[in-house]
């Protein structure tokens, strides 16, 4: 095993899943891949204050995402795993998964919010549409309850 991807999305299962993460890369002595997927920016938004103020926000979130990315990449760092850290924007499970082919991962490491049936139901489930198509394994740390 050479490469794990590993998705962060900064909730509250991140730290879990970075620490799951670094212990099979110090296991197998892998590379870690950090991911961060912001959804893409709509085509149009009706906010009064216009796509100028609306672009500006988003270069604040994507700053600060950016930010704690790197944070995650240098407590990693210093524990002594080799990580690369990339934020990108688009539909999250089709970057998530073209990442993973990118970097030829053989293991994906990611958390599981644990919504529940009847809300993957209605808006779809990352993990789970990570599970269906990937081409590695996929270990799902589940959410603190």
């Amino acid at each position: 095993m050479k490469t794990i991807l590993v998705p962060v999305d900064f909730s509250d299962v991140t730290p879990k899943v970075v620490e799951t993460a670094r212990q099979f890369a110090a296991a197998f002595e892998a590379r870690l891949f950090l991911v961060n997927v912001a959804e893409a920016e709509p085509d149009f938004v009706g906010f009064e204050a216009g796509p100028p103020a609306v672009r500006a926000a988003v270069a604040r979130d994507f700053k600060v995402e950016r930010q704690r990315l790197d944070d995650f990449k240098m407590k990693l760092t210093a524990s002594g795993c080799e990580v690369t850290a990339l934020h990108v924007q688009g539909p999250i499970v089709e970057k998530i998964l073209h990442e993973a082919g990118e970097q030829s991962a053989d293991m994906i490491v990611m958390g599981s919010h644990g919504h529940g049936a009847f809300y993957d139901l209605l808006v779809g489930s990352v993990t789970h549409g990570v599970i269906k198509d990937a081409r590695c394994p996929v270990v799902v740390i589940p959410a603190n309850r």
